[in-house]
């Protein structure tokens, strides 16, 4: 049918209004910080013979649309070797191969009938507190098979009928050093399914279910056709990048992902053939992640494209089972974050020799997922789970945005003041990291500063982060940011990790510190071209020394802090011979 287009954007407003409600349901149940502050969670609307994304909310996470399909699909398949799907039913489960992410994000599938026929999926994803695991918060950075990082539960039914199955719910809890969270975080979740089913039953009625399905049909056409149309503008031919993780947690040996963007017409394929196979640490992603991740660059650069399985259309996938990019269980895929990020650069960076007015510097390029735990005075457990800020890189319209979240969601970095009311731990710095951004004509976003005292008599400390030792890159000739640091107190001084960004069993005690900086984005164009003026107001903020201006961009400032034009000029035309 010709779609009134006033009738499909209420609809398509409508769809959206449904699903950004079962998010701010949750987000406002949920008993642990990251979903409740960092909104790591997502919710979305899914086709009921492929699990394609109908619909998502602009609150989750967007690495979660392309991985939930997968996640909805795992729910179709078993229903089509066992039978028994029935109104009311709720399955659970966060298998990390076929449903993508890792252990620590809990999928509910719940089917939609109308008139006795299935009519669609609903589904929520959240990141629980602790899944159990060999490290408390499981970003077990020396995991060398899945069962050192948590539970893996297939896909159970939880509910059957509206009738909750409690002995699920007791193994669960029995598995998590945090039960009163997860219990907390899978009944948020399960309201917001039973809030989402109402809501768009109300939609249905209104409207009719017939309309309501010509409606997602159309805007997943209109999706594919700007994908298409989008492609089309890009130049026909191959462009390629290549970057490189840090190590795997086991062996110190850097580890490639390498991406082959091939342009033809309106059709891209995106050939990561080169990329380093499968590794022994938990650095892998499944095949379901690695779509994801794709998708998440794919919206980054074409923003206006509507969020919805039509994205994919026009893309092919070379991803070779046994890569880095495609492991197969029990491998360990704890740590997935730090390697989408990295995916996501090399899309940037590809895509950046195709038509760098499009692209943009590299982001920061991890989470440093940071797990603090031990136990207090009274003997209650506790586990201080958070990730945390960097830069992101200049673009063609102006300089990174500083201490953003990673591209990877809309999830924000948990408040220091919820941090502290909730752990035994004092923020003695939370700054931003001068001279950590890129160099270019539009400066990367600066990475943070934090330092973290221990309040309670001793904890154990797990690092999970990246990029301690290949910086985020520039774009159009800008430079890299920053790389990452961590460092923590011993005996007066400063110590650092074998392994650059990763720890495990680091023991700390009372007054000892942590510290983290973390990386600036990559810069965006020739940083000599960047306004004099500009770079000496950099300098009175503090986000670049004087010494980096000089060094950097060619400036020259005076005791006053003003740009000295002669020397300036001097200087640049001196780095250009």
């Amino acid at each position: 049918m010709s779609f009134d287009p006033v009738t499909l954007a209420v609809l398509q407003g409508r769809f959206e209004q449904v699903v950004d409600e079962m998010d701010a349901t949750l987000f406002r149940s949920a008993f642990n910080p990251i979903i409740a502050e960092a909104h790591d969670a997502s919710h979305g609307i899914y086709d009921r013979l492929s699990g394609a994304t109908l619909a998502q909310g602009k609150s989750g996470l967007p690495i979660f649309v392309g991985a939930m399909s997968f996640a909805v699909k795992m729910v179709i398949d078993k229903v089509a070797r066992d039978g028994g799907l029935g109104d009311g039913d709720v399955y659970i489960f966060n298998d990390p191969y076929e449903g993508g992410t890792h252990l620590s994000d809990f999928k509910l599938v719940r089917p939609i009938f109308r008139a006795g026929k299935l009519y669609c999926y609903m589904a929520s994803v959240g990141h629980w507190h602790d899944v159990g695991g060999n490290v408390p918060g499981n970003y077990n950075p020396a995991a060398v098979e899945s069962f050192q990082e948590g539970m893996l539960i297939p896909p159970v039914k939880l509910i059957k009928g509206g009738v909750l199955n409690q002995d699920i719910v007791n193994i669960l809890q029995a598995n998590s050093r945090q039960p009163v969270s997860l219990y907390g975080d899978l009944n948020g979740q399960i309201n917001a399914l039973d809030l989402g089913a109402g809501r768009f039953a109300e939609l249905l009625d209104e409207y009719g279910d017939g309309l309501v399905e010509e409606a997602f049909t159309e805007l997943q056409a209109r999706a594919a056709r700007l994908m298409r149309a989008h492609i089309a503008e890009l130049p026909d031919g191959v462009f390629s990048c290549d970057d490189w993780l840090d190590n795997d947690g086991i062996v110190d040996a850097p580890l490639a992902i390498a991406l082959d963007m091939k342009i033809d017409g309106d059709r891209m394929v995106l050939d990561f053939a080169r990329s380093a196979p499968a590794c022994a640490g938990p650095v892998n992603i499944s095949y379901a992640t690695a779509i994801a991740a794709c998708y998440v660059a794919l919206k980054h650069i074409f923003r206006d494209v509507p969020a919805n399985a039509g994205v994919l259309e026009p893309i092919e996938f070379v991803i070779p089972e046994g890569s880095i990019l495609h492991a197969i269980a029990p491998r360990p895929v704890g740590g997935y974050t730090e390697t989408i990020l990295r995916l996501i650069d090399v899309m940037f960076g590809a895509l950046a020799e195709a038509a760098p007015e499009r692209s943009n510097g590299c982001a920061y390029g991890t989470i440093n997922a940071l797990s603090i735990a031990g136990h207090r005075e009274d003997g209650r457990r506790w586990v201080m789970f958070s990730f945390f800020g960097g830069g992101h890189g200049g673009h063609p319209e102006g300089d990174g945005l500083s201490h953003g979240n990673a591209p990877i969601s809309t999830a924000t970095i948990p408040p220091v003041e919820i941090l502290e009311a909730a752990y035994p731990v004092m923020f003695s710095q939370w700054a931003l990291r001068a001279d950590s951004g890129g160099p270019g004509r539009h400066r990367g976003g600066l990475g943070g500063l934090y330092e973290i005292e221990l309040l309670e008599q001793s904890a154990d400390v797990f690092l999970f982060g990246e990029r301690g030792r290949f910086p985020p890159q520039g774009v159009a000739g800008g430079g890299p940011g920053a790389c990452n640091i961590f460092s923590y107190d011993r005996d007066g001084s400063w110590d650092t990790p074998p392994l650059a960004s990763k720890m495990t069993g680091l023991e700390i005690s009372r007054g000892q510190r942590l510290r983290l900086e973390s990386p600036g984005g990559g810069g965006y164009g020739d940083a000599f071209e960047r306004a004099p003026d500009a770079v000496a107001e950099d300098v009175r903020l503090g986000y670049v020394s004087c010494e980096a201006a000089a060094r950097d961009y060619g400036v020259a400032l005076n005791d006053a802090g003003h740009v000295d034009e002669a020397a300036t000029t001097a200087q640049r035309a001196a780095a250009r011979r």
